[in-house]
């Protein structure tokens, strides 16, 4: 090579060679990237960089149902079917009050402790009380936790429960408890109320007794029974058939004495405001009715509860 050319080449600074970098064009993947974003346009726009020193988060995208609540026409919608569904609720509360009664059935759960015990007391001892009469005010009788002598449906509610857990216990003490047997015991006990209602409602229609008395406190009065049942129960398992007997026996003419001092003031005081003589036919029929009813306590206690005791 010629020496003039050498010092030439050995006088000029090599440039860096360079190197080809490929343009990545739209639609096409990042050459450096070693995984594809498989992630949608709606959530990159989400993921968008915020500016510098903008702390807040990134206005979401309008949503199909923003758009529609934002819609008078749909607002005018909603206001309307909002005003048919209050209509629909009233008119099912109406309907509902008419068939079960609500109002009244809260009356009937108006206790309280103190109530409970005294009226347990009353079931179990009812010879010592004296004042059978239930108190009114205005016309209105007060509730029964002002008022011992007044129907509720609290003790009967109760004491129905836990004569079916008893009646479990007691299956189960003998190796006879099966769930097939429990529900028999508890259809048959709901069975013979509904017979026992639908006989006296039937009575007192052919006698034609104008009474204040409501089917509600015929269940009331008639779920009383299921208390003494307890009670008899539970002392044939402690005691066996010796227990059993002495206690449900005096249930069973506890509830007797009950039922007779509470229905007569049911039943036999309209005859007397009416002056219906004492002697005369229909009011020896109510007499009747009411000892029938009574009488009928004590042969249901025994019948539904000597199977449970061996």
């Amino acid at each position: 090579m010629h020496p003039a050319g050498l010092a030439a080449a050995a006088g000029t600074p090599r440039l860096p060679s360079k190197r080809r970098i490929p343009v990545s064009q739209p639609g096409m993947a990042d050459p450096h990237q070693l995984f594809d974003d498989t992630s949608s346009a709606q959530s990159r726009g989400y993921g968008a960089q915020r500016a510098p020193g903008d702390l807040s988060y990134p206005a979401a995208s309008a949503t199909p149902q923003a758009a529609f609540l934002a819609d008078p026409v749909s607002n005018m919608a909603m206001a309307y079917g909002s005003s048919l569904a209050a209509q629909g609720k009233e008119l099912v509360d109406k309907n509902i009050d008419r068939f079960i009664p609500v109002t009244k059935l809260k009356y009937y759960f108006a206790v309280d402790t103190m109530y409970v015990g005294r009226k347990l007391g009353l079931l179990f001892f009812p010879y010592l009380h004296q004042d059978w009469e239930v108190q009114y005010q205005q016309d209105t009788p007060v509730a029964p936790r002002f008022d011992v002598n007044a129907p509720d449906l609290y003790i009967p509610a109760m004491a129905f429960i836990t004569y079916v857990l008893v009646a479990g216990l007691a299956l189960g003490t003998q190796d006879r408890f099966s769930p097939d047997l429990l529900g028999l015991q508890a259809s048959s006990a709901l069975a013979w109320l509904t017979l026992e209602v639908l006989a006296i409602l039937l009575s007192l229609y052919l006698v034609t007794v104008n009474t204040d008395l409501t089917t509600i406190d015929l269940v009331a009065f008639l779920g009383y029974k299921y208390v003494g049942m307890i009670g008899g129960v539970l002392m044939g398992l402690l005691f066996g058939k010796i227990g059993y007997y002495l206690v449900l026996g005096w249930c069973c003419v506890s509830i007797f004495v009950f039922m007779i001092r509470t229905l007569r003031l049911k039943i036999l005081a309209e005859a007397a405001a009416e002056g219906v003589p004492v002697r005369e036919a229909r009011n020896q029929l109510r007499m009747y009715l009411t000892m029938a009813v009574a009488a009928a306590q004590p042969l249901l206690m025994y019948w539904l509860t000597f199977h449970l005791v061996r």
